[in-house]
């Protein structure tokens, strides 16, 4: 199974809305790291395309391309902003290695 789609569900597992980007190519061995803000947008790993997307908070369109891979983006697996430190975390697959953007 392969995909390019994030749905967004309600707490009783409604779809609410589903957004389709080839960034978010993902099959079940590269799932997408994803991670909502505290303002609600919406973070998501693009592990094919080597990119960290957002998304608005109801998963309806891309807001922008955050990083890529002429950032030194890598098959990035995993996805976290901390507020506290105002930095991007990403955890990337191949080469074991974590960067940090800010």
């Amino acid at each position: 199974m392969v995909s390019d789609q994030l749905v967004t569900l309600s707490k009783d597992g409604k779809v609410i809305s589903t957004f389709t980007d080839p960034a978010i190519n993902w099959d079940l061995l590269h799932v997408p790291g994803l991670h909502v803000t505290d303002s609600g947008q919406v973070l998501v790993s693009g592990y094919y395309s080597k990119t960290i997307i957002q998304v608005d908070r109801d998963g309806r369109q891309k807001l922008a391309d955050v990083v890529t891979q002429e950032d030194g983006l890598s098959l990035p697996i995993a996805v976290y902003y901390s507020k506290k430190t105002r930095v991007l975390i990403v955890g990337m697959s191949v080469c074991d290695e974590i960067r940090m953007y800010d």
